[in-house]
């Protein structure tokens, strides 16, 4: 018999949306939570809009995206704009553990769903709040995505060519990172309150989980002056360091060599021995100034070769490389498979979809993802009638004045 996962009776109500606070929610369901997404189809999860899409075919009920963040939650569907479906949200704050929200500061306050509203209601009440920069402070209201907040705390502006405009990381990238920093406050939270019976208010910004990632830069002009410079794909710790064209439509390579041991190995791997005795690659410090030249010989060499080929003829040698994936090729990459990492789980209206599982590996309480994302309001029925105690005239009367959509 398998042990209890360990958040079995925890309760959760999310209404947060996109990504970061529904990703936090994610980890909870995975290991045993029980994660009521709350949401409104009169104003749309703007995650429910992002590709891929399955079959390539648009929908609100078919974003890889929306099923993937909300896998293994129950689904309901609120209107918070109207008073009936706020009395409705109030008695969830009842049921659960933690309320997790992701609107702009005022929002939750407006309709009277502050924390401390909210704790008259629940005095252990756990809630996280998670926008890009806080509930306080002058940018407190400023509302947007993870690509703003990459843009705002620095990250883009470093990120590119020199001869370029700013690139940026790819993707809302704070929106990747504050999520398993957020998570980790909860965790902590769900402890202090079995310990001290206490809730906690906490309060994430979005910006300041990530910060910490640019301390090298941002120290380095504190105490130097210097500002960090758009350097394309090289770095100051390894030469040769990028991405290189290699045989076939788009294909590419990353090689990275941080050693002298590293670069030893790529020049008897790739058969330039040659290179070894070149003075422009004697040191780190030479190859750095003569990247231009180097580069250009890897890829000559890199060129002559599919991208597989490539990562399996440096990987054998000890240097740091991998082919550059596309969607499908992650799909079948024999690492992931092995991990387990996309799992297949049923949605209501697509039949068997994939997801990601979970990036934690438990020995005794693995992760269980039964689900994808729930349907507008797939869930709605069971949530009202079996855990809040509603009767059917009481569910018809909400879904009258428009409080279920």
């Amino acid at each position: 018999m398998s042990d209890p996962l360990p958040l079995d009776g925890v309760k959760v109500v999310d209404v947060s949306w996109v990504m970061v606070g529904p990703s936090v929610a994610r980890y909870l369901a995975d290991y045993g939570a029980t994660v009521i997404h709350v949401e409104s189809a009169s104003r749309v999860d703007t995650a429910r809009t992002l590709g891929p899409f399955w079959e390539g075919i648009p929908g609100a009920e078919r974003s890889g995206a929306y099923a993937n963040w909300n896998a293994g939650k129950l689904g309901l569907t609120l209107n918070l704009a109207l008073p009936e479906a706020r009395e409705v949200f109030r008695r969830l704050v009842k049921w659960t553990d933690v309320v997790i929200e992701s609107f702009s500061p005022k929002a939750m306050r407006a309709w009277g769903l502050g924390y401390d509203s909210l704790r008259q209601i629940k005095p252990d009440l756990i809630m996280v709040s998670t926008c890009l920069h806080g509930q306080t402070g002058p940018q407190a209201q400023f509302a947007g995505y993870g690509n703003l907040s990459a843009a705002l705390t620095g990250f883009v502006g470093f990120v590119g060519w020199p001869d370029r405009p700013p690139a940026g990381p790819a993707g809302a990238y704070t929106d990747y990172i504050s999520p398993k920093f957020i998570t980790a406050a909860l965790l902590a939270a769900l402890d202090y309150r079995r310990r001290t019976g206490r809730g906690q208010y906490i309060d994430a910004s979005q910006a300041e989980a990530a910060l910490h990632f640019l301390s090298t830069a941002l120290l380095d002009y504190t105490v130097n002056g210097r500002l960090p410079a758009q350097v394309g794909n090289r770095s100051d710790e390894a030469v040769p360091h990028g991405v290189y064209r290699c045989i076939g439509e788009d294909c590419w390579c990353a090689i990275a060599v941080h050693s002298e041991s590293q670069w030893t190995a790529l020049c008897r791997a790739t058969g330039n021995q040659a290179w070894l005795e070149d003075p422009r690659f004697a040191t780190l410090r030479a190859r750095r100034q003569h990247e231009d030249a180097l580069d250009e010989l890897v890829q000559e060499w890199a060129s002559q070769r599919t991208p597989q080929d490539v990562e399996r003829t440096l990987q054998a040698a000890g240097v740091p490389a991998h082919a550059v994936l596309n969607t499908d090729e992650v799909f079948a990459d024999a690492q992931l498979a092995y991990r387990g990492h996309f799992v297949e789980v049923e949605h209501a209206e697509l039949g068997t979809v994939p997801v990601e599982g979970s990036r934690f590996r438990l020995s005794r309480t693995p992760a269980e993802i039964r689900t994808a994302g729930p349907t507008f309001g797939q869930h709605s029925q069971y949530v009202l009638r079996d855990l809040l105690g509603l009767s059917d005239e009481e569910i018809s009367e909400l879904a009258a004045c428009g409080a279920l959509e």
